[in-house]
């Protein structure tokens, strides 16, 4: 997992919204879907609940969120 992937989930987490994450973030929300959805395969878990218009953490998204700010990783 590299750190940059790691504050991509924050900033999407935090936001709820993946476009604006991107937006944030200067990337493209279609590079943010796909880097976050590399890192769900890379861990084996599924991170956000996906709607139409907003995003959720799952279980083991929160629990990754609680790791990730536990180490002091800003977003």
């Amino acid at each position: 997992m590299e750190l940059r992937v790691l504050r991509y989930f924050l900033m999407a987490a935090r936001e709820e919204n993946i476009t604006r994450a991107a937006a944030l973030l200067h990337i493209t929300q279609p590079t943010l879907s796909r880097q976050l959805m590399q890192l769900e395969e890379e861990l084996g878990v599924t991170l956000f609940h996906r709607g139409k218009y907003s995003i959720s953490l799952t279980e083991d998204g929160m629990f990754l969120k609680r790791r990730a700010q536990e180490l002091n990783f800003s977003h």
